[in-house]
C-alpha cells in the first residue's frame, strides 16, 4: 500500500475485506451481534491507524492490509470470549450459533459462504478459544500454520500442536463428510412433512437410532436440554407439535450455514430454523438443530 492511505481508501481496503472478516470471525464466535461488534472495533482500530491528513496516523505502512485486518478481528474476538463464556453459562437451555441464512433472490459471497455448517459450529464449541482459532484459520481458510503464528503471537510449532489436538477433537466428534445437498433437502421436507403432521411412524423412519435433538428458543419453550435417542425425540416432536400452530406455519427452504435448510414464518415473521445433519450413509437424520429464540432470528429475511 502507498505511503500515505487517505481515509476514503482506508475506508475502501475495510470494505473489500469486510466479507472476509465476518466470516473468520462468525466461525469464532457462532454470534451475528458479537461478530458486528467485533468488526466495529476492527475498523475503529483500522481507522485510528489511518487518521489524520494523508493517512498520519501510520496506515500507510501496513504492507498487507489483509494480514492486520485479519489480525486485530481475531485477537478482537478471542478477547471477547471470557464475556461471552460467561453469558453462556447463565443460558436458559440449549446453546446454539445463530444461523445464517442465505437470502432466496440474492448470492452469497465466497467469503461468507466459508461458515461452516451448523453442526460444526456446535462442535466448535467444544474446543478451548485458541484450538477453535487456528482450526478455523488453517482447515476452512486454509493459513498455514507460519501465517497463523505470527496472528495468535505464538510460534510454529505452537500452532501446529494446537492444530492437530483441534483436528483429533473434531474428527472424534465429527467424521468430515459431506451429505449430497439434493438428498439432504429431500430429506428435509420428508422431515417438516412428517413433524408439523404429527407423523410418528414416518419420523421415526427417518431418524438414525442415536439422533440428538437441539432445540434453541432462550427458555422460551421446549426441552432445556439436547434430547438424544430415536423415540425419545420423535415422541418430544410429535408431543409439540400443535395442529393449529402447524397449519399456520410457512416453510420457505433456504441455505443456512452452506446447507439447504429450512425457514419456518408465523406471518411473515420468522418462527424457526430448521437445520439437519444426516449421517454418514446420507439417508438417516442425526442431528436436528431448531432455532427458535425470537433473539437470534431478527437478521432472517425473506
Amino acid at each position: 500500500m502507498p505511503e500515505g492511505i487517505t481515509e476514503d481508501a482506508a475506508t475502501r481496503v475495510f470494505a473489500d475485506h469486510r466479507e472476509l472478516l465476518f466470516s473468520v470471525v462468525y466461525n469464532l464466535l457462532g454470534s451475528v451481534a458479537d461478530t458486528e461488534d467485533v468488526l466495529q472495533e476492527t475498523w475503529l482500530r483500522w481507522a485510528a491507524r489511518n487518521s489524520g491528513p494523508d493517512g498520519a496516523g501510520g496506515g500507510g505502512d501496513i504492507e498487507n492490509p489483509r494480514a492486520y485486518l485479519v489480525r486485530v478481528a481475531v485477537n478482537t474476538a478471542l478477547a471477547r470470549q471470557a464475556d461471552i463464556s460467561r453469558r453462556r453459562e447463565t443460558y436458559v437451555g440449549p446453546w446454539l450459533p445463530e444461523p445464517l441464512v442465505a437470502r432466496a433472490d440474492a448470492g452469497e459471497s465466497a467469503e461468507r459462504t466459508e461458515a461452516v455448517s451448523m453442526a460444526l459450529l456446535v462442535v466448535l464449541e467444544t474446543l478451548t478459544p485458541l484450538e477453535r482459532a487456528v482450526f478455523v484459520l488453517h482447515e476452512v481458510f486454509g493459513y498455514a500454520h507460519t501465517e497463523i503464528a505470527p496472528i495468535l503471537d505464538r510460534s510454529p510449532s505452537a500452532v501446529r500442536q494446537l492444530a492437530h489436538r483441534a483436528r483429533e477433537h473434531v474428527q472424534a466428534r465429527r467424521p468430515r463428510y459431506q451429505a449430497d445437498p439434493k438428498v439432504q433437502q429431500q430429506v428435509t421436507e420428508r422431515f417438516l412433512k412428517a413433524a408439523l403432521g404429527g407423523d410418528l411412524a414416518s419420523l421415526l423412519e427417518l431418524m438414525a437410532p442415536d439422533v440428538t435433538l437441539w432445540r434453541d428458543a432462550g427458555g422460551r419453550r421446549g426441552p432445556l436440554r439436547p434430547i438424544h435417542g430415536r423415540d425419545r425425540v420423535a415422541r418430544v416432536i410429535t408431543g409439540t407439535a400443535h395442529r393449529e400452530e402447524a397449519e399456520r406455519l410457512e416453510i420457505r427452504y433456504r441455505t443456512v450455514n452452506g446447507d439447504p435448510s429450512a425457514v419456518l414464518f408465523d406471518a411473515d415473521a420468522p418462527f424457526a430454523v430448521m437445520v439437519l445433519d444426516l449421517d454418514a450413509d446420507g439417508d438417516r437424520v442425526r442431528g436436528i438443530y431448531a432455532v427458535a429464540n425470537p433473539d437470534k432470528l431478527g437478521h432472517v429475511g425473506d
